[in-house]
Parts: structure tokens; sequence; C-alpha cells
């Protein structure tokens, strides 16, 4: 079955008529929508969406825009497949698809996006991995799609976002360790200008300063954000003359890599130097000692994510007026044993 043409042929009804009965028009009797549908079913026709997009000027279909590379296909531990189980929850009320808009970590994301736009792929984007100055605030803002983002940015204009608690995990952690006798603290940060890895590193540096506490650039750690940048950062560690008591990290994965650089060098996580992680991912829950870490909702994230998106756009704003406004997302420490002992001489 081709079309909605050859369907009607062999119902032997009119086009409009079985058109009206697909698209759930009142002025179509019950029997009728019935034999349509079955036949629909039955012969495997198929609307061509695309077309009724263009007629009326929308896709349906809600873009996620994420960095796509080796790094991030090797952890299996993605962020956003928690997140899009909540996604769905909200847009599948609506009848609203969520398509997975993978960008190539060597492609400029503000020229992915625009050819996305460009192709009328979706109604709505959200974007993710935001920069210091993103490009994709300004084009998103000048072409008037609705869009949030995940995670703040410098760029300018009051534009939606919702970020994780980066002030208050540096803030928790270093309070934790100080109060167990450390004055060294390393962080790891990404070293990309992903915005988050500024915002992280500036709310450590002013937790610090609440304790007296000297920022030292040689704490800050800068590598990927992945296993292997935790083994990287580790072996950066090992090699200052007056090494660090205790480290806070930026991604939980890299918890993995840091373990395995230090028990080679037999400096013992939990025993030599503390490790506070940033979120209880599923694959660190096997490491020992057990990884003292926070714990956010990710599902919960995507519901918030998705209501605060419909609410920008003009057929759900109605739905989801009290989504609020910007929202710095809470993350619960779970104390493990990386970080429990206290040094001596505190």
């Amino acid at each position: 079955m081709k079309g909605i043409r050859q369907l009607a042929e062999h119902l032997a009804i009119s086009i409009g008529t079985v058109s009206r009965a697909l698209n759930g028009r009142p002025d179509v009797n019950e029997e009728t929508r019935r034999r349509v549908l079955a036949a629909a079913e039955a012969l495997g026709y198929v609307a061509n969406q695309s077309g009724r997009s263009l007629r009326q000027g929308e896709t349906k279909v809600i873009g996620l825009m994420i960095e796509s590379s080796a790094e991030a296909v090797e952890n299996a531990d993605n962020f956003f497949l928690g997140v899009t189980s909540g996604l769905q929850h909200v847009f599948t009320r609506h009848k609203l698809d969520l398509l997975l808009l993978p960008c190539p970590s060597d492609e400029d994301a503000c020229e992915y996006l625009k050819r996305m736009v460009a192709r009328r792929v979706v109604d709505a984007m959200i974007i993710s991995n935001m920069q210091r100055v993103d490009r994709r605030v300004d084009f998103l803002s000048r072409a008037r799609i609705p869009f949030i983002a995940v995670g703040r940015s410098l760029s300018a204009g009051n534009f939606p976002w919702i970020d994780l608690d980066f002030e208050g995990v540096a803030e928790r952690a270093v309070e934790r360790l100080v109060a167990r006798g450390h004055r060294r603290i390393a962080i790891t940060a990404p070293s990309s200008e992903v915005n988050l890895g500024y915002v992280f590193v500036e709310s450590y540096r002013r937790a610090l300063e609440q304790y007296g506490l000297p920022f030292d650039p040689s704490l800050v750690i800068r590598v990927k954000s992945s296993e292997q940048g935790g083994y990287q950062a580790a072996r950066e560690l090992l090699l200052l003359e007056d090494r660090p008591t205790a480290v806070i990290l930026i991604y939980e994965l890299m918890a993995i890599g840091l373990y395995r650089r230090l028990m080679e060098s037999g400096v013992l996580p939990g025993r030599d130097l503390a490790v506070i992680g940033f979120r209880d991912a599923p694959r660190a829950r096997f490491l020992q000692p057990s990884l003292s870490c926070f714990r956010m909702s990710l599902y919960d994230l995507g519901v918030a994510l998705g209501q605060m998106l419909l609410a920008r756009m003009p057929a759900y704003r109605a739905l989801y007026s009290d989504a609020g406004g910007n929202r710095i997302w809470p993350l619960e420490l779970v104390a493990g044993e990386s970080d429990a002992f206290r040094l001596t001489n505190a």
C-alpha cells in the first residue's frame, strides 16, 4: 500500500473520508472509522508525515542535541540515557516524539544546529554541552525556535535553562573534607571550554575561601571527563611535589581510572587519598572502597526539562504555566568509604 489514494480505492470511499477517519475527525461515523483503521493496518498504510508536517507547520518532534564522540560512546553510564525517560514521559502525553541529534565532536555545534533547523526536523530543541559563550543560544533566539538548555552559559539573553548544583557539590565536598583535616584538596575539571568546568572550579575556589584555604592552580587538574581522564588525573596528582590529600572529581566514572592508577603506585584511595565523586553512577558502585558521591534523579530532571520546554511552546503553554523559571537542580550527598578517614594531624 503506497498512499491514501490507494487506501480509498480499496475501500471504495472518498479520499476525504479516509483522511478524516485517520485523523480522528468527529464528522465520520464509527463504523466507517473502524473500517478505515482496520484496512490501513492490514494493508500497511503509513501516513506521509512529512507532507502533513508541511501543511500543519509542525513536525511533532522535539530534538535533543548531544555531543557524539568516542569518549561518549565508551562511557556506558551516559547522563542522557536517564534524562530521556523523563522527557518521553512528558512528551508522549501530547503525542510528541523525541529525536536524538548527536553532533560529532569535530563539527561546529552551531553549524550542525543550523542544518537541523533548516531541514525543519524539529519544532523545538533541547541543547546541552553548553560552552562558556555558546552561539547556539543567539541563533535559536533569533530564529524564534522554542528551546531549553541543559546548563548555563555567559551568552547574552534571558534564555531558559536547568543546571546541576555545581556550587552545592563543591561547597559540601570541601566542607566534608576540611572537617576530616584536609587542607590540600585537588579538583578535576574538563579540558574543554564547556561552561560547567568553569562554574565548578569557581565554586571550589569560593568554598576554599570560606575555610581560609588558598587557591592553588596546580591542584586544578584539567583532563577529559572519562575513565582515561581519571587515570591521567591520578598520574598528574602523583607527580606533584606537595601532593594533595584529597581530590574532588567532576565526573563519576573518572573514579575508575583514578583508583587504577593510584593502586598501581601503591597509593590506596580511602586511606592515602580521600576521593569524592560527582554522581552516583551504576558502574562506580562496584568500586572498593565505596565512593562518596552525589545522588540525583535523572528521570525527574528529564520531566522538569520537558515541562519547562513545553511552557515555551504556544500550543502547550497554558498547560505548563507553572513550570517555573531557570533552575539549579539539587544533588544529595551519599557517604561512602573513599573519604571516611581522618588525617592524624587533624
